[in-house]
Order: structure tokens, then sequence, then C-alpha cells
């Protein structure tokens, strides 16, 4: 399992999904909720594996379509 610090979490989401998340962001969603899951290795340091990073921007984004048809479809 590859993990990611704050930071490089930050950079990864920006790198492969467009997904623009200060490591500041990242934090603040650790503490309300609603960002990926992240696993605790000290008192003040936590990672994230690259699955979970993975998880969590493909569920930010939705699904794909192949067309507006298929897309409008989905959506009835």
């Amino acid at each position: 399992m590859k993990v990611n610090r704050t930071d490089a979490a930050s950079a990864y989401l920006k790198d492969q999904y467009g997904i623009q998340r200060t490591p500041r962001t990242l934090a603040k969603l650790r503490s309300v909720g609603g960002g990926p899951r992240f696993i605790r290795v000290s008192k003040t340091e936590v990672v994230y594996s690259t699955d979970d990073l993975d998880n969590w921007a493909t569920q930010l984004l939705g699904p794909s379509f192949a067309n507006t048809a298929e897309e409008h479809k989905a959506a009835a």
C-alpha cells in the first residue's frame, strides 16, 4: 500500500484528477468530515493511502458517460 503525507496527497489529487485541495483543506476535512479516509501514524502525523485517495476522488467526480444520451438516461 502506497501512502502519502498530506502535502503529497494534495499534489496527487491535483495531478491525477485535477482536484485542488490544499493540505490545509485536507486537514480541515479530517476534522469536519467529507474528505478522503486517512491513517493516523502519530499524534501529529497522518497519511493517506493512494487507494483511499482514488476512491474519494472517484466518488467526488461522479460517474463517467460515453455520450450525453447516456448521461440523460442516468439522470432520469
